[in-house]
């Protein structure tokens, strides 16, 4: 894939703090019963966060209410590779992928969120620059909160340093773990031990199995084959019938029988 031209922003959003319109037809009741709906999804979204994971409702119901609701469309941009840092985004439905160019040009996908998933995690309280790009998989829903106002509380509510330090500690685990993969592991173990990841992340139950959202080329991306080896490989394990391919996804019919993966299965 060629390198994005476009550029991310957050448009401004008018209207009620959860992105919908202030004009309430029915009056203020209903309006302020919208609202504190809303705020309870917000709540148990980050509740069941690692990000605010040990804050009380109280609490997360006043970090809420510092952050705005957004809806992100399919391939949208939500931030690029060397911009600024400028938001701390929240996924609440959907899935979001990050991926860093280099200088050819060439994308690698790093990871793949879904819901209860910190996106733009700060590694530090001072500015810095976004080391890969994010763009949505699919439509998303999220929580944004501006870095000027995560500071105030990050400084409230130190507890959240704990839990981002928690969170990039696991990722820098899980990078460890694949590029040993990619160093011993064949393809087809690759291609398997990915999927099963995916399944925990961005698995989403569907007829006939578990779904993950992605295409062949992404999958490919994400652990370090060419687009030829993982259509033949899907195809493969779809004639074996614990995989079903598809255009934009992968639905995984038998998780226990794609741990069982080896080199003899490609």
């Amino acid at each position: 894939m060629g390198r994005y031209m476009a550029t991310a922003r957050f448009p401004e959003v008018s209207g009620a703090p959860d992105g919908s319109s202030n004009n309430d037809s029915h009056g203020a009741p209903n309006g302020v019963s919208t609202i504190d709906s809303n705020l309870a999804e917000h709540v148990v979204l980050m509740c069941a966060s690692a990000l605010f994971t040990g804050l009380s409702q109280q609490e997360c119901m006043e970090i809420a209410s510092c952050a705005r609701a957004r809806t992100f469309a399919r391939d949208e941009l939500l931030f690029m590779q060397g911009q600024p840092a400028r938001h701390l985004v929240l996924i609440q439905t959907g899935s979001i992928k990050l991926s860093q160019l280099g200088p050819s040009g060439n994308e690698v996908i790093l990871w793949m969120n879904g819901s209860g998933d910190a996106v733009g995690v700060p590694a530090d309280s001072g500015g810095c620059n976004h080391t890969c790009s994010a763009r949505a998989m699919e439509k998303c829903k999220a929580l944004v909160w501006e870095y000027n106002k995560l500071q105030n509380v990050l400084a409230e509510y130190p507890l959240i340093r704990k839990n981002i330090s928690q969170i990039l500690s696991s990722r820098l685990s899980e990078l460890e773990e694949r590029f040993r993969e990619v160093a011993t592991e064949k393809v087809a173990k690759r291609v398997a031990l990915a999927l099963l990841r995916l399944l925990k992340q961005i698995g989403k139950q569907s007829q006939g199995g578990i779904e993950v959202s992605l295409s062949r080329e992404e999958l490919a991306q994400m652990t370090g084959t060419t687009l030829f080896t993982i259509s033949r490989l899907l195809s493969r394990w779809g004639e074996q019938g614990f995989v079903l391919p598809r255009r934009e996804a992968v639905v995984v019919r038998d998780a226990v029988r794609l741990g069982q993966v080896s080199d003899d299965d490609y």
